[in-house]
């Protein structure tokens, strides 16, 4: 069977089994739903202090980092830390295929941006490589920007296209690394002119995917470029 194929049978296959198996907590497990009410309940916030225009958790505004290096887009926010239960949420939802829980997630940030006053005219996730994203199965971005345009009736449409196959951002190590790694790997493919565009990922770590994506749309023309992502990584 050739590898695409596989691929293919693999995720229809765990497809299948997410819709037969009870749903369970992705934190403590327990049946019933994939984030249970205590657990929603408990997840690490992201609270103030943090830069206004990276979200950078306990930093003044603007953080040293964004001093140093003013990012091209206009400002992230998130309602979590990347911390404690969101780590599960995030863990299962990206790695374990677990795909039923983008619904839940795109509700919590949706919540979110309703206080963020982040008016947008389009949502835009963020994309992966077509390699990796055959790989996965999936965008997880992606999903959780469905989510996002189901609940604010903002039109999602994918206006960027990644056209280098970097490294995971992961396993870089500072910000001028994971900078220089994903600098120039995105391009957009879709006339964004004087629109206010809401990018959207799962987990923000220092910003550079965000301002790597932010770069070619403010470049070609819109007006405004948020990010909102369900979790932001503790410095």
């Amino acid at each position: 069977m050739a590898p695409s194929i596989a691929r293919a049978v693999t995720w229809a296959a765990r497809a299948a089994v997410e819709l037969v198996l009870p749903a369970r907590c992705a934190v403590c497990g327990r049946e019933g739903e994939f984030i249970c009410s205590p657990c929603r309940d408990a997840l690490p916030e992201l609270n103030r202090p943090w830069c206004r225009r990276c979200a950078s958790p306990g930093a003044a505004t603007p953080c040293s980092a964004c001093q140093e290096w003013p990012p091209p887009y206009d400002r992230i926010t998130a309602p979590y830390l990347m911390d404690g239960g969101v780590r599960d949420v995030v863990f299962e939802l990206k790695y374990r295929g677990i795909r039923a829980l983008a619904p839940d997630v795109g509700e919590l940030m949706a919540r979110h941006l309703e206080s963020a006053r982040m008016d947008a005219d389009v949502i835009v996730p963020v994309p992966l490589h077509g390699r990796r994203e055959r790989e996965r199965g999936y965008n997880q971005a992606a999903l959780l920007a469905r989510e996002l345009g189901r609940r604010t009736g903002l039109p999602v449409e994918p206006a960027l296209r990644r056209t280098a196959d970097t490294p995971p951002q992961v396993d870089m190590v500072g910000l001028d690394e994971r900078r220089a790694n994903i600098e120039g790997a995105f391009e957009c493919v879709a006339d964004v002119r004087s629109r206010r565009v809401l990018l959207v990922d799962d987990v923000v770590t220092t910003g550079s995917t965000m301002g790597a994506c932010a770069a070619p749309l403010k470049a070609a023309g819109a007006s405004k470029v948020w990010g909102l992502a369900f979790a932001r990584q503790p410095e």
